[in-house]
């Protein structure tokens, strides 16, 4: 994500999450510490037929990753773009060797929920009250890096 990206961001973040939308201060903010050597963010965007039709962000701070953000426009949903950009995301993550990532998503998004469990995150806790100014309540997931020995066996030729 580069700072030409962050109007068709606004407008799509503005559509999915009407009520607690981040301002172009918050991604301006986050995209400040995505260069450089001592970068903390990967943000990114995903594109189809010139149209952005997707975005993700992660925050990386003393080898923990949190998913600060990732959306998908609506006629995307059901595509895989999602899991996508939370594959890229826990790449990044990799790279910033992080050994667990956390992420907070409305108690009432069960999609998103089930997309996050298929990649290992689990529930470990609610915030009450998280979403403002909509006073939604989140629900708090982790999932935690895998060691060699925790890995599934790779067999074949």
């Amino acid at each position: 994500m580069r700072w030409w990206d962050l109007a068709p961001v606004l407008e799509l973040e503005r559509e999915l999450f009407p009520e607690d939308a981040w301002s172009p201060g918050m991604f301006w903010s986050e995209l400040a510490h995505a260069r450089g050597p001592s970068a903390t963010r990967r943000y990114l965007v995903a594109e189809q037929d010139c149209r952005l039709v997707g975005y993700g962000g992660l925050a990386a701070v003393d080898g923990t990753g949190d998913i600060q953000t990732i959306a998908t426009a609506r006629d995307q949903w059901g595509s895989g773009l999602g899991a996508r950009l939370l594959t890229e995301l826990l790449h990044a993550a990799t790279d910033f060797e992080c050994h667990e990532v956390l992420l907070e998503v409305r108690v009432d998004n069960l999609r998103a929920q089930r997309l996050y469990e298929r990649f290992g995150f689990e529930p470990i806790g609610f915030r009450r009250g998280y979403y403002q100014p909509g006073n939604h309540d989140a629900l708090v997931m982790r999932r935690t890096t895998q060691t060699s020995s925790e890995a599934p066996s790779v067999q074949g030729t």
